[in-house]
């Protein structure tokens, strides 16, 4: 009798422990869901979509308070929602790049819509609206756009949009090489070639070296997502072959010559900053490859007979769509580059004359008279 209550102490012992254990780690869970929250929360004030404010008021200007303005991405179906504070002011930060409907509902007022409203990463477009009396359900229209002038900020800046980062053909297909389309932006000429032998090129960095508004190469900052890419020499992220891959994985990006507000920070240059696609309610999807072969290549005036060999191919997938619809969404990347290059040099030697130490010198020449 002694053993058996022994055992059943034992197993329920073991049983508590078990549960203890699953307890601690449910708990654990749980902490780490709230600090990835509030890590979320605390990076959400960095500058890498569009922000949206603007003033609601009454068709006599008066400000209306705790009015809702809700934010609809057009191609995913998310909507935010924020209400006007006291002075009937709004703001919704971090937005997307992309086409949005605008849509502001109040009591004793009809309900606003405007469509079409287009934000480009970093923007920080401003929208008034002015509502009318009215009931809810009744809703009117506004077609006017919005400026184009970027009323709250004195950044100077230009957007390069989706279009021109996946149609426009460029050599080794590097986004970051986009951003000499915009003024006061100049690559630099004078950096040493990849294939130096030395370790000049190494130490500053493969990435493309560009000024920025005059200012040097590794005072710039490039920004992913809000997060900063500079390589290890703080100058522009890119690999041994002076590329930096991911076209197709970038939605935009944005040129900051100068005046940018200090969220920005850690730069005295100018800053690159690009933000990437995302999935949308419509699966979507690329699959291509790029080929440059020497069997294709006209013979460079130093070449011998014989074309030195370069094989180059580069290729990549991407594809995205809902996971839930109007919810959650994904998105993939890949790209890949194989290159083997041979290149001719030209060396002057001396000629079998000289090896044998025949020498035709012009004496003339050599020892001028007076």
């Amino acid at each position: 009798m002694f053993g058996t209550r022994a055992q059943k102490y034992v197993g329920g012992a073991a049983m508590r422990l078990k549960v203890f254990r699953r307890c601690v780690f449910a708990i654990s869970m749980l902490v780490f869901v709230a600090f990835s929250i509030l890590v979320a929360s605390q990076a959400y004030a960095q500058v890498s979509g569009a922000t949206l404010s603007g003033t609601v008021t009454d068709s006599s200007g008066a400000v209306i308070p705790n009015a809702q303005v809700a934010i609809l991405d057009v191609s995913t179906g998310v909507t935010r929602t924020v209400t006007t504070g006291g002075a009937g002011f709004y703001t919704a930060p971090n937005l997307l790049p992309g086409i949005y409907e605008i849509r502001a509902t109040a009591p004793g007022f009809s309900t606003q819509v405007h469509r079409g409203i287009t934000l480009t990463v970093g923007a920080e477009q401003a929208l008034d609206i002015k509502m009318q009396v009215g009931q809810v359900s009744q809703t009117v229209e506004v077609t006017t756009e919005a400026p184009t002038v970027e009323l709250t900020s004195s950044t100077l800046s230009a957007v390069v949009n989706a279009t021109t980062v996946r149609e426009l053909p460029l050599n080794g297909r590097s986004w970051t090489d986009l951003a000499t389309l915009q003024p006061g932006v100049n690559q630099i000429v004078t950096m040493q070639a990849y294939n130096d032998g030395g370790s000049g090129r190494g130490n500053r960095g493969f990435g493309s070296q560009i000024t920025i508004a005059g200012a040097r190469p590794t005072q710039n900052n490039y920004r992913l997502d809000g997060v900063s890419i500079n390589d290890y020499a703080n100058g522009a992220p890119g690999s041994v072959l002076g590329g930096n891959l991911g076209v197709d994985a970038i939605q935009e990006f944005s040129v900051l010559t100068g005046n940018y507000s200090a969220e920005y920070g850690k730069t005295s240059g100018g800053v690159v900053n690009a933000i990437t696609r995302s999935g949308t309610n419509q699966f979507h999807g690329s699959a291509y490859e790029f080929i440059r072969n020497s069997a294709l290549d006209a013979r460079n005036y130093f070449d011998a007979a014989t074309i030195p060999p370069f094989r180059q191919n580069q290729f990549g997938v991407s594809a995205g769509g809902p996971i839930i619809k109007n919810n959650t969404f994904i998105f993939g990347d890949y790209e890949g580059i194989r290159e083997s290059k041979g290149v001719t040099t030209s060396n002057v030697v001396p000629s079998t004359n000289a090896r044998n130490g025949i020498l035709n010198i012009d004496a003339s020449k050599a020892f001028p008279s007076g």
